[in-house]
């Protein structure tokens, strides 16, 4: 009996340091971690290539460093707030001076054998910048707001000459999901995405009608003049300004056909062209820009209900997907592991994504509560668009799974996210009785 007792003694008072993490959470995303590394092995067993092993090892590394973040405060990171973005600045200035290029893009930095991708860091480092400054000031003013936009404009700017625009593309979700969290007014935040959404339309649908319908091509000037007439009303109605604000948006929406036009022929590379336009029509160049999709949406039609099981998928061990084990790792699942497979694994996204939120919820300050709403626009975003790029409802943009993607850079940040965020959870304020 007193052994009993010393053993729950002993076990309380090791277990104490992280006695209020939500332990959903880490084990859900310790389990996609484990089956990224299964699927990663199904993948290459056949070539002799170790990726696999890596995984488990940088995941292995990364759990070790969430739990140690866990038991510290993450208050801490309010006094080295800047300091974090100037290391989130420099990283992202030093690829552009010292890093190497792969796939039309310079992104990494080789240090001995391994290379280091400070923009997948950057991601967290943004976060954490802008739960400081929505912490002192919310962003239900256009100083505010406008403030915020101006610190994470760097970082971003840097990302996207590298060029990079998938993780570009994931800085603009995780800033807008903060602002929204942080309180700003849902019709400037419309406003601020309007000029983007006004180039796509006017740049693509005609095209895109053309297609369809020859006769339909002229609709769609119509449906970029009703956008930019409703962006009007929405400046009108939030603006504290009216008549110049509503004036200041018409105009930004009506020249930004021109700057998407500047952009796809001057800024944009030819293979960022390829990637942004063939999942609308992938058989227009089955063997060039729109293989990637017919061969995904073949990988995980052949899966059915139950899959073919582990390593008897013939997509995936035949190779016939580039890059399977990194952007589209989730065919090698859906074929295999079949549609139970995918719905088990977005039921796991679905878990982390109610956890973070609740988090959020009951974070102690707003600081807390920011830097888990960051991270849960940063996962939902790249969940979205990488499973959405391989049964083509998105563009290929090169956006990693979470978790289950290989990429020791991106695995790593992750955990490290999950360590913030449980430090957050683990510190929160709790009832006594």
């Amino acid at each position: 009996m007193f052994q009993k007792s010393l053993f729950k003694i002993r076990w309380r008072s090791w277990i104490q340091p992280w006695e209020g993490m939500d332990w959903w959470l880490f084990a859900g995303t310790v389990g996609l971690m484990v089956l990224g590394g299964i699927m990663i092995y199904s993948v290459e067993h056949k070539q002799a290539i170790t990726d696999w092993s890596r995984h488990w090892i940088t995941g292995g590394v990364g759990i070790f460093l969430a739990l140690l973040i866990a038991r510290t405060r993450y208050e801490v990171l309010l006094q080295w707030r800047w300091l974090v973005y100037g290391i989130t600045v420099l990283g992202l200035l030093a690829v552009m001076f010292f890093g190497t290029e792969g796939l039309g893009a310079q992104r990494w930095i080789p240090i001995g054998p391994f290379y280091l991708q400070p923009s997948e860091f950057a991601k967290l480092g943004v976060i954490i910048t802008i739960a400081s400054l929505l912490h002192e000031q919310p962003a239900s003013t256009l100083p505010a707001m406008l403030r915020v936009l101006g610190v994470v404009a760097v970082p971003w700017l840097l990302i996207f000459l590298e060029p990079n625009l998938g993780t570009s593309l994931v800085f603009g979700s995780i800033t807008l999901g903060m602002l929204y969290w942080g309180n700003a007014n849902p019709g400037w935040l419309i406003l601020m995405l309007s000029p983007a959404f006004s180039a796509i339309i006017l740049g693509s649908a005609p095209n895109v009608l053309k297609n369809i319908q020859p006769a339909l091509e002229p609709f769609g000037i119509g449906i970029w003049l009703i956008w930019v007439f409703v962006m009007g009303v929405i400046a009108f109605r939030s603006l504290p300004w009216k008549r110049w604000g509503t004036l200041t948006a018409i105009v930004a929406n009506l020249i930004s056909g021109g700057l998407f036009r500047f952009l796809w022929e001057n800024v944009l590379r030819d293979y960022q062209k390829d990637r942004l336009t063939a999942f609308m029509h992938p058989e227009a160049d089955p063997l060039g820009s729109g293989y990637h999709l017919i061969q995904s949406r073949i990988a995980i039609g052949a899966g059915e209900l139950w899959g073919r099981g582990l390593y008897k998928g013939t997509q995936t061990q035949l190779n016939f997907i580039p890059e399977q084990h990194t952007d589209f790792i989730f065919t090698a699942i859906g074929e295999e592991l079949g549609f139970i497979g995918c719905i088990a694994v977005l039921a796991t996204f679905l878990l982390i994504c109610y956890r973070l939120l609740i988090i959020a919820q009951n974070a102690k300050d707003d600081f807390g509560s920011l830097i888990a709403v960051g991270i849960f626009s940063m996962w939902v975003f790249q969940t979205f668009v990488n499973i959405g790029m391989t049964i083509n409802l998105s563009p290929v943009t090169g956006i990693p799974l979470p978790f289950l993607s290989y990429g020791n850079a991106a695995l790593l940040m992750n955990f490290l996210a999950v360590g913030v965020v449980s430090s957050v959870a683990n510190h929160r304020q709790r009832t006594r009785f």
